[in-house]
């Protein structure tokens, strides 16, 4: 699930920035974006508490420490990416 979330917060991120730069309205592309980052961490901290839970400390140690450091950059580049749409003026 979180990998759909992902993906989905990515394509609004990218239309968010296509829409800036056309100078349209992209307020709902940013919303959709950062909604869906926030989703997909939760939706990854959920599998991960399942992991823990069931006892499968062979997947946390695999797949946490490289996964952690992606989430943050990921979610950093999100937020980094979305707020061209605020930086950039429009000349209406």
């Amino acid at each position: 699930m979180w990998l759909l979330f992902g993906i989905i917060a990515i394509i609004a991120a990218i239309l968010n920035v296509i829409w800036t730069i056309r100078h349209r309205e992209a307020k709902v592309f940013r919303f959709i974006s950062l909604s869906f980052t926030a989703l997909t961490l939760c939706a990854f901290y959920s599998m991960a508490n399942h992991w823990a839970i069931s006892g499968d400390n062979s997947a946390l140690l695999d797949v946490m420490p490289t996964l952690s450091k992606a989430l943050w950059f990921l979610t950093i580049a999100a937020i980094i990416i979305n707020s061209v749409s605020l930086l950039v003026k429009s000349d209406k």
